[in-house]
């Protein structure tokens, strides 16, 4: 037996029981790194409010404005004038809802039956989902709109909705959810209690994956409201736009009006950071638990 290990064992005698070691308090440079994180992270957003809230020839100037100005309301009422921003923003949250809901809801059925149920064909099966991720979107595109025209769906909804409503990821972050939070046992339990495969789910699956399920939602609604292609080619930008494909018709033109494009995009990610604030306590606690059990 080393010197050091018996170092380490009269240190644990000589500690009162039930006493834990103090844990080391984060030094001055961990501090300075999360201070840079954050400022490098916030500054995107705060310098986009600093131009959306300018007058469009203060952006040209030599000095530009690093405060605020008293234009934002003004650049806002312009917004709405140059394009139907409200049809835009009612349509992204009716898609991204949607989708957002649809995703949670049916990954964490299948990732529930992948990780908790034993069935035929099951590790063939989830092979499959996972191989669907390496197919780059690009090649379905084609046939996709070919299926979304012969539906009738071309300039609704529907054809921007039903293609998103699950994705391979989605099914494989809640498989791996109910893989570590979910215990056999408790599974076991209450199905020997009589509970049916739902009550299982309901009761003993769903409260264990929940934070999960809350990153999740805000990633899911975050890309389906931050789509871009898709919406483009299935979408009319006049009578069914989303958000971001009304954003591009701001940056249409020969003069590109910063304060203008600006000031939509700061409106258009005030839904997305109000989403984060709702889930906020959840997606922190799912984050954790990945990081932990990661």
């Amino acid at each position: 037996m080393s010197p050091r290990t018996n170092l380490d064992r009269r240190t644990h005698l000589r500690r009162p029981a039930g006493v834990r070691p103090r844990a080391r308090r984060p030094g001055a440079l961990a501090y300075a790194l999360l201070v840079a994180v954050i400022v490098s992270s916030a500054f995107p957003l705060y310098w986009s409010f600093v131009v959306s809230s300018s007058d469009s020839s203060a952006i040209g100037e030599a000095t530009p404005p690093l405060v605020p100005g008293g234009y934002f309301v003004d650049n806002a009422l312009r917004v709405f004038d140059t394009v139907d921003f409200w049809l835009a923003i009612k349509n992204s949250l009716i898609v991204s809802g949607t989708v957002m809901v649809s995703n949670v809801v049916l990954s964490s059925l299948a990732g529930f039956a992948f990780a908790r149920l034993r069935f035929p064909g099951r590790n063939t099966l989830f092979l499959v989902v996972i191989g669907t991720v390496m197919v780059p979107a690009q090649l379905g595109v084609v046939p996709l709109y070919m299926v979304v025209s012969d539906f009738g769906w071309y300039g609704k909804l529907e054809a921007v909705i039903v293609p998103a409503l699950v994705n391979a990821f989605s099914v494989f972050w809640m498989r791996q959810a109910c893989e570590e939070s979910v215990p056999v046992e408790l599974v076991d339990a209450a199905r020997v209690d009589g509970c049916s495969l739902w009550g299982t789910f309901r009761h003993v699956g769903v409260p264990a994956i929940r934070p999960q399920a809350a990153v999740l939602a805000m990633m899911t609604f975050m890309t389906a409201w931050n789509d871009f292609f898709w919406p483009l080619i299935v979408l009319d930008p006049n009578d069914s736009p989303t958000v971001q494909v009304a954003l591009s018709r701001l940056a249409s033109g020969y003069f590109l009006d910063y304060s203008l494009m600006l000031t939509g995009a700061t409106l258009g990610v005030l839904p997305v950071i109000a989403i984060f604030v709702l889930l906020a306590r959840q997606i922190v606690n799912g984050l954790t638990r990945v990081s932990v059990n990661g």
